[in-house]
């Protein structure tokens, strides 16, 4: 993961892929429907400020 405590744009973007594809999170059992497409990823990596944690 990245060296800050929040996941790097790209993490963000593998994270929604695998949640599409079934690959790294389980199923809800009994649930009948499509999966949630669930929130996109922010259009663009945000931008540094220059501010230190």
């Amino acid at each position: 993961m990245h060296s800050s405590s929040l996941p790097a744009h790209e993490e963000i973007e593998q994270f929604r892929r695998d949640w599409m594809e079934g690959t790294r999170y389980g199923e809800v059992k009994g649930y009948d429907g499509p999966p949630d497409p669930g929130p996109g990823p922010p259009p663009d990596p945000p931008e540094a400020t220059g501010k230190v944690r």
